[in-house]
């Protein structure tokens, strides 16, 4: 089955039981944050998101502000960026869909991305300022830096300065192309170099708006906040097949770039025991990765479905379009331990690890993926 089937544009399953039903918060509703979504989604689709997903309380004011904050606006593009991740991949989908019939909801941990540093990328700004223009309005600010060295990438993380521990991260990798062959650099500049921006005039006027005040009138975030999700999409045209293939040879991360682009990657589920959530998902038969990561600190530990397989559209050699099956995103589990720091404070451990990272982006390698529901 795909995401869509299930339930069509976020829409709650029929067989939801009554429990899950009414276990949403009822000041969740009334909220500023659901004014905010409202204009974006229908109560069906926003009351599926209120059951699937915990929504922290800081980002639940009463509504009837003549504003929203940049908290508010943060944490409702991370619930449609969330929601796009269940339509994309169907094995996210029926995990959470096994989760709200048991009244449960999904703790989002993090969403990850990926970018090219490259000489020619369009219209679009080159490596991660693609996305983080867009974060640090919101409120995001740099909290790791992670060489990928294996894959010649740097991934950096990002919280929320407001509530780092309860609003999702972005973990946002950069692929450095000047670490490639001149032929491979030479193909992502074809490839790279068609990116349009999706931001125009006032999206950009109104995100510096946000970051200079800390908030916009509601009317105003509620034009950008389309336009914010679309960001998180493929900006450049589709590789031929034999643009494909050759970026494949060095890299799979890069080759799963040029058919996906800004997608999430992966989005993750925050669990307080992902090697037992592990075992019970194999059980159920469903494509787990074969080990669990574990951070160098023994606190972070993490694994995943594999990817899902998608059918993109390119051209062959005769200019002939033909679907060809690649890799597709992924769905993320991960447990954090919580650890006291050097002032003595207790902290949840939000750090991530360039082991971890790279052996998850294994998961988008395998060209044939692991296949749709």
């Amino acid at each position: 089955m795909n995401a869509q089937a299930h339930h069509p544009a976020g829409s709650p399953p029929d067989a939801m039981s009554a429990a899950a039903a009414s276990s949403a918060p009822t000041s969740a509703h009334d909220s500023q944050l659901i004014a905010l979504l409202g204009a974006q989604r229908s109560p069906r689709q926003i009351d599926f998101l209120l059951r699937a997903l915990h929504v922290p309380s800081c980002t639940l004011r009463p509504a009837g502000a003549a504003t929203v904050s940049r908290l508010e606006l943060a944490q409702a593009l991370n619930m449609l960026l969330f929601e796009k991740l269940l339509q994309d991949v169907p094995y996210a989908d029926a995990y959470v869909a096994d989760a709200m019939t048991a009244g449960k909801r999904m703790h989002f941990d993090h969403g990850a991305l990926r970018t090219v540093l490259a000489n020619h990328t369009g219209l679009l700004p080159a490596g991660e300022a693609a996305i983080t223009r867009i974060l640090r309005p919101l409120g995001y600010v740099q909290n790791g830096l992670y060489p990928l060295e294996r894959l010649r990438m740097t991934g950096r993380a990002y919280a929320h300065a407001d509530a780092p521990e309860d609003i999702a991260q972005f973990f946002v990798s950069e692929l450095h192309a000047d670490r490639f062959s001149p032929e491979f650099q030479h193909v992502v500049d074809q490839v790279i170099g068609t990116s349009v921006d999706p931001l125009g005039a006032d999206a950009k006027a109104l995100l510096a708006q946000l970051e200079a005040q800390r908030e916009l009138p509601l009317a105003a975030a509620g034009e950008l906040l389309p336009v914010l999700l679309s960001a998180f999409d493929r900006q450049h045209d589709l590789p031929t097949i034999a643009q494909y293939e050759r970026l494949r040879e060095e890299s799979a991360e890069m080759a799963w770039i040029a058919t996906e682009g800004n997608v999430f990657n992966h989005a993750t589920d925050r669990v307080p025991d992902v090697e037992a959530l592990a075992e019970r998902q194999r059980a159920l038969g469903r494509p787990m990765k074969d080990k669990v990561e574990v951070s160098r600190n023994g606190r972070v530990r993490q694994t995943a479905y594999r990817a899902c397989t998608v059918l993109r559209p390119m051209r062959d050699e005769h200019g002939v379009v033909i679907e060809k099956t690649v890799p597709g995103s992924f769905y993320e589990f991960i447990s954090r331990d919580r650890y006291v720091d050097e002032q003595g404070v207790e902290r949840l451990d939000l750090s991530f690890d360039s082991g971890n990272a790279q052996g998850i982006f294994k998961m988008t390698a395998n060209s044939t993926g692991a296949g749709g529901m």
